[in-house]
């Protein structure tokens, strides 16, 4: 995961962007932070989100291993899960979003952002030296 990501980075920051330029220059501007950026720019730092928000969910999913080596907790099976699908929701629909410009992908992002939460929460619970299970 944490491979893919580097891949979705450079590919965002250095395949992407003639391509959303070409592919969103009709397209109405977008709002960020209050200021009117062109689609392309907007679409292009969507997709970064997702290579970002990969590659510490990644990182999380090495954590889990590695504790795992030492504990053996249900908390950690959820954690493993929940950032595994987290990032397949979240980057995933962001990636197919910028991507294809077809905006039902961004529908499953907050299902993906809240098992990615899901998954930190549990990390810290089989983390923890008070818990049992």
């Amino acid at each position: 995961m944490a491979g893919l990501a580097v891949m979705a980075g450079a590919f965002g920051a250095h395949g992407l962007d003639t391509y959303f330029a070409e592919k969103y220059v009709s397209a109405a501007p977008k709002t960020i932070a209050g200021h009117s950026v062109p689609a392309s720019y907007k679409y292009l730092e969507d997709f970064k989100t997702g290579a970002r928000y990969q590659m510490w969910h990644a990182l999380g999913l090495i954590a889990v291993g590695f504790l795992s080596q030492v504990r053996r907790k249900k908390s950690l099976q959820i954690a493993g899960w929940s950032f595994l699908l987290g990032i397949v929701l979240f980057s995933g629909s962001l990636y197919a979003l910028t991507l294809t410009g077809i905006t039902k992908f961004g529908m499953v992002a907050p299902i993906g952002g809240t098992l990615m939460i899901v998954g930190w929460v549990a990390l810290a619970v089989a983390a923890c030296p008070c818990a049992t299970k």
